[in-house]
């Protein structure tokens, strides 16, 4: 196993939709006093709060990808990727076109061509169009939406603590992720061959955002390079919900393996 004083690869957190790059603020902290160097990016218009320009409304995940693009190109070495939900799917773009060590994926949002595996997922997509042209105005968060489904394992002081900070999301980014099937751009395409380092899935076993069913699918994408984990009485907010110490310390552990086996073979 790699000692904690060890140099260690450069990792890369990717929040979700409606969030900064605090969300990731506690994996942070954990990454950081195991000796990784880590940076936690905020995307595109997302440090604005909650008056936003405009342009975000019109903001493509292929925007979202060349800015994260672009930081990778600032690191001078291939990082470990780890991104939640729609962070998920942006971390699934990259490691397709950039040269990425690992790869964790935390309740990840699907890429372009796989179906739902629940009617809840049809039906909230479905579910956006009672916001009219959602697809190219700002989405407000929704406070009952993100209590139900997002934060719903949190106590009540903490998920209002969390809500309080989330910030609105691109109507076209999120047309690309839960409509793909219109997007002619193919903007949240992955081709699964391209993405070669190891794979680490997990999906909150009460989760309906992006649920077990469909992770799972996800993960068998991927053939042999990915290792999926459902993760008993967590729900979507799998980087802040009670227990996410045990999910971040268990990816250390993962790591630390994946780092050894690297080394082994590059000193055979």
């Amino acid at each position: 196993m790699p000692k904690k004083n060890a140099t260690r690869p450069p990792v890369v957190m990717i929040h979700g939709a409606f969030c900064a790059g605090w969300a990731f603020d506690g994996w942070r902290a954990l990454f950081e006093a195991e000796g990784y160097r880590v940076r936690t990016p905020t995307l595109r218009h997302h440090d604005t709060g909650m008056h936003p320009p405009a342009a975000l409304g019109t903001t493509s995940m292929l925007d979202y990808a060349a800015d994260l693009a672009r930081e990778l190109d600032t690191i001078g070495e291939a990082p470990i990727l780890i991104g939640h939900s729609l962070g998920g799917l942006l971390a699934q773009m990259l490691a397709a076109r950039r040269d990425v060590r690992a790869l964790i994926l935390l309740a990840p949002s699907p890429p372009w061509g796989m179906t739902p595996s629940t009617p809840f997922e049809f039906v909230s997509a479905q579910s956006l169009y009672l916001a009219g042209g959602f697809w190219s105005t700002v989405l407000k968060p929704q406070q009952w939406i993100a209590a139900a489904h997002t934060l719903d394992l949190l106590p009540d002081a903490d998920r209002d603590a969390v809500f309080a900070r989330f910030v609105p999301e691109s109507g076209l980014a999120t047309f690309e992720t839960m409509h793909w099937m219109f997007d002619l751009k193919r903007a949240t395409h992955v081709d699964a061959r391209a993405v070669t380092c190891p794979i680490l899935c997990f999906a909150g076993m009460r989760d309906r955002v992006n649920p077990p069913a469909t992770v799972r699918r996800l993960a068998r994408r991927y053939g042999g390079r990915a290792r999926y984990e459902e993760m008993r009485d967590h729900s979507h907010w799998l980087i802040g919900e009670p227990g996410w110490q045990k999910l971040a310390n268990g990816t250390l552990m993962w790591l630390d393996r994946v780092l050894a086996d690297t080394a082994a073979q590059s000193d055979a």
